[in-house]
């Protein structure tokens, strides 16, 4: 009967830990999917692939997906909004193209006093 008992305890075991490991190599996916990470899928395979490499780089997934939060991005910005980074950036190419504009009919009128 003990035999029957340490047989089922042997199994049990054996299973959960092999359920605990899947389940613990998808955690850095579901922080990334969580943080809507823009490399979801890459972290996702990494962390099969880790289990080839019995969780060796699992550290470096949970970094990778930590990393990055939707509202600041990636975290090594100076404060500014990328909005406002994108709006400075809008305004100085409508100016440079004015500019551009402005030259060309210069040109042009140049061109044909000559």
């Amino acid at each position: 009967m003990l035999d029957y008992v340490a047989l089922f305890l042997l199994f049990f075991v054996a299973i959960v830990l092999f359920y605990g490991i899947i389940a613990i190599h998808d955690i850095p996916y579901d922080i990334a999917k969580h943080r809507n990470h823009p490399h979801q899928d890459a972290i996702h395979v990494a962390g099969w692939v880790s289990l080839l490499t019995l969780h060796v780089i699992w550290p470096f997934l949970w970094i990778w997906a930590t990393l990055y939060r939707e509202d600041r991005g990636w975290g090594f910005k100076n404060g500014k909004s990328d909005h406002a980074h994108l709006a400075n950036l809008e305004s100085q190419v409508t100016q440079l193209t004015a500019r551009l504009d402005r030259f060309e009919t210069q040109q042009s009128r140049a061109g044909s006093e000559v």
